[in-house]
C-alpha cells in the first residue's frame, strides 16, 4: 500500500468530512421545526430546506470523491499483488507448485485476490467513518439535551456488546466456508479439465454426487455463519427502536415541562437511527475485514514460499559428455517410493540416445531430472562436465530443451507460438523449423498468423505435437529431449522427423514407446520400475534383454532368424 499513500489518506478523510455533513443534517431539521414550522416562517423553512439540499449535494461530490480514492487504491493494489503473486508461482519449481496444487494457486490469483481488494476499498471507507458517526452523534445528541442523551450511553455500549457477540459467532463459520469453498473449486476444475475422461468411463453422475456433497456442505456451513449474522440486524433494531421508544418517553415529558422543543427530539431520534445504520455498517464491515485478512494470509502464505530450486551463475561447458547420471535416485516427495534408483550412464556430445520402457517405469521423470524440473534425491546430474545445479536458468535453457509428452500450445498464432522460444527468430528461421518437425506442410496452407486457440484446440493431436518440437527446434539448444512427442504421428512422418532430427547439431534423447524410435540410436537405455535394466544399442538389446525383445516383438512381427 505504500505507493498509494495519498490514496490511502484521502479516501478516510473525504469519508470523515461526509460524516461530518451528516452530523449536522439532524440539527437543521430541528432548527426548521421549531423556529421555521411553529413560527409558519416560509422563508426560513425555504432557506433551511436550500441548506440540506446543499449539505446533501456536497455530501454526494465529498462521498464520490472518497469512493474514487479507496477503489483507485485498492485496484491497484489489487493489480499488484497479483503481479507479485504471478511472479512467486512462476519462480516456484515443479516439486512446489505439486505440493501447493493448482487450483489452489488459482483459488488464490481469484477468489481470495477479489475477497482481499474489497476488504481494503471497505476499509479505506468505513473503517474510520462508521465509529465517527456512532460516538459523534452521541456527542451531538449530548449538545441537544444530557438528560435525553444518557439513553445514548446505554443503548452504544448494548449495541457494541451484542455486535461483537454475533461476530465471534459467526466469524469461525465464515472461515470454514472459505475452506470449503477451496474444495469445491477444486472439484469444479478436476470435472473441466477431466471432462473427456468422465463421459468416456460414463462417471458425469457420480462426478455430480460427489459435487453435489461438497456443495451441499458449503451450502450448509453458509447457511450456518448467515443465520447467526443475520440475526445482528433484527437485535440491532430491536435495541435502536426500544431506545427511540423510551427518548419518545422521556422526551415527551421533557417537552411537557419545556426542558426539550420538539424539533430536538426529533434531532435527537435521528441521530439514534443514525448509530443503527452505522453499526450494522461496522458489522457487515467486520466480516468483509475478516474474509479479507483469511484470504491474505493464504495469499502470503504462498507469497512466502521459497522455491526448491536454486539456479547457480555458471554458463561455461566443462567438457564433451553431454549428459551424465552420476548413481541417480529421484522420489516425488519424501518418503515416497523412488521413481528412479541409482541411474548411472554418460552420453557423448552429438550422439543419439534412446529411452524405452514400460509405463511407469520412469522414463519421463528422466527427462525431467536432465531439464531440471526436479533436483534430484541422491546422486548428481551433469551437462558437459558441470551439475545441472551451478548453471544459470538462462544457461540451462540454452543448453537443453524439453518438448513434454503432452503439447503444450498458448493462445495466440502460429508464429506468436513459435517466438516463445527465440524471440528474434526471422520467418526463414520459423520455416525450417517447421520444416524438420514436418509440419511445414500443413502451416503453408495456414500460414504463420494462422490463430491458434488456448491449448491449440483448433488443431489435430499430431499437428500440436509437430508444433511442439518446431518450437524446440529453434531454439536451438545444444541437448534436445523428446518426451514420446511423436506419439500422435504415423511411422512414415515419424521416420521422416526422426531423419531430419538426426542432421541437427545437437544432443538427441528420444523418449518414445515405439521400438521403431530407437532402431538408429547410439546408446538405448531400458528401463523398468525406476531402475536401467540394460544399456546398448538395437541389435545387442534385441539379443540380451528380454524385456526390449518383448516391446519390441509386440509392435514388429518376429523374423525368422534367416532372415
Amino acid at each position: 500500500m505504500k505507493p498509494y499513500r495519498k490514496e490511502c489518506v484521502l479516501a478516510p478523510l473525504f469519508k470523515l468530512l461526509e460524516a461530518l455533513l451528516e452530523l449536522f443534517v439532524p440539527l437543521v431539521v430541528a432548527s426548521i421545526i421549531d423556529y421555521g414550522i411553529r413560527n409558519n416562517d416560509v422563508p426560513y423553512i425555504l432557506r433551511m430546506c436550500l441548506l440540506l439540499a446543499a449539505l446533501a449535494a456536497l455530501g454526494l461530490s465529498v462521498s464520490i470523491t472518497a469512493q474514487y480514492f479507496s477503489a483507485k487504491a485498492a485496484s491497484l493494489y489489487s493489480r499488484d499483488v497479483k503481479a507479485a503473486l504471478f511472479r512467486k508461482i512462476e519462480s516456484l519449481g515443479k516439486a512446489d507448485l505439486d505440493n501447493v496444487g493448482e487450483a489452489t494457486l488459482i483459488t488464490r490469483m481469484t477468489s481470495d485476490m477479489n475477497l482481499v481488494q474489497n476488504g481494503v476499498n471497505m476499509t479505506l471507507r468505513l473503517l474510520l467513518r462508521s465509529p465517527f458517526v456512532v460516538f459523534g452523534a452521541a456527542i451531538m445528541a449530548f449538545t441537544v439535551d444530557v438528560r435525553s442523551a444518557m439513553v445514548f450511553a446505554v443503548t452504544i455500549p448494548l449495541l457494541a456488546l451484542s455486535v461483537a457477540l454475533f461476530m465471534a459467532l459467526s466469524l469461525p463459520r465464515f472461515k470454514k466456508v472459505q475452506a470449503l469453498l477451496d474444495k469445491v473449486l477444486s472439484r469444479t476444475r478436476e470435472n473441466l479439465v477431466g471432462v473427456r475422461v468422465l463421459r468416456a468411463f460414463a462417471l458425469e453422475e457420480a462426478e455430480e454426487k460427489a459435487f453435489r456433497e461438497e456443495n451441499g456442505a458449503l451450502y450448509r456451513m453458509q447457511v450456518a455463519a448467515s443465520k447467526i449474522s443475520i440475526l445482528t440486524n433484527p437485535v440491532t433494531s430491536a435495541i435502536i427502536n426500544l431506545s427511540i421508544i423510551a427518548l419518545l418517553y422521556f422526551g415527551a415529558i421533557n417537552v411537557d415541562t419545556g426542558s426539550l422543543s420538539q424539533g430536538e427530539l426529533v434531532a435527537l431520534i435521528n441521530y439514534m437511527n443514525q448509530i443503527l445504520v452505522e453499526l450494522i455498517k461496522l458489522a457487515n464491515l467486520i466480516i468483509t475485514i475478516t474474509k479479507a485478512l483469511n484470504s491474505a494470509g493464504r495469499i502470503s502464505s504462498v507469497l512466502s514460499l521459497e522455491s526448491s530450486l536454486e539456479y547457480g551463475k555458471e554458463s561455461t561447458l566443462l567438457s564433451d559428455d553431454a549428459i551424465a547420471f552420476d548413481h541417480v535416485s529421484f522420489a516425488y516427495s519424501s518418503g515416497a517410493k523412488d521413481a528412479l534408483s541409482d541411474i548411472d550412464f554418460t552420453v557423448k556430445k552429438g550422439e543419439v540416445l534412446g529411452v524405452i520402457g514400460g509405463t511407469g517405469s520412469g522414463k519421463s521423470t528422466l527427462c525431467a531430472l536432465i531439464s531440471r524440473l526436479y533436483d534430484v534425491k541422491e546422486g548428481e546430474v551433469r551437462l558437459f562436465g558441470r551439475n545441472v545445479k551451478d548453471y544459470s536458468e538462462e544457461a540451462l535453457s540454452d543448453i537443453v530443451t524439453v518438448v513434454l509428452q503432452k503439447a503444450r500450445l498458448f493462445k495466440g498464432t502460429i508464429r506468436s507460438n513459435l517466438l516463445f522460444s527465440k524471440k528474434d527468430a526471422t520467418d526463414d528461421e520459423m520455416m525450417r523449423s517447421l520444416e524438420i518437425a514436418r509440419a511445414k506442410e500443413f502451416v503453408d496452407k495456414k500460414g504463420l498468423d494462422a490463430p491458434v486457440e488456448a491449448l491449440g484446440k483448433n488443431l489435430s493431436g499430431g499437428q500440436r505435437q509437430r508444433l511442439s518440437i518446431a518450437r524446440a527446434v529453434l531454439k536451438g539448444a545444444r541437448i534436445l529431449v523428446l518426451d514420446d512427442s511423436s506419439s500422435a504421428l504415423d511411422y512414415k512422418t515419424e521416420s521422416e522427423l526422426r531423419a531430419e532430427l538426426s542432421k541437427l547439431d545437437s544432443t538427441l534423447v528420444i523418449v518414445s514407446q515405439r521400438a521403431s524410435s530407437m532402431l538408429h540410436a547410439d546408446k538405448i537405455l531400458v528401463l523398468d520400475d525406476g531402475r536401467i535394466v540394460a544399456c546398448g544399442r538395437h541389435e545387442e538389446l534385441l539379443k540380451s534383454c528380454p524385456i526390449y525383445s518383448e516391446i519390441y516383438y509386440t509392435q514388429f512381427e518376429k523374423e525368422e532368424k534367416s532372415v
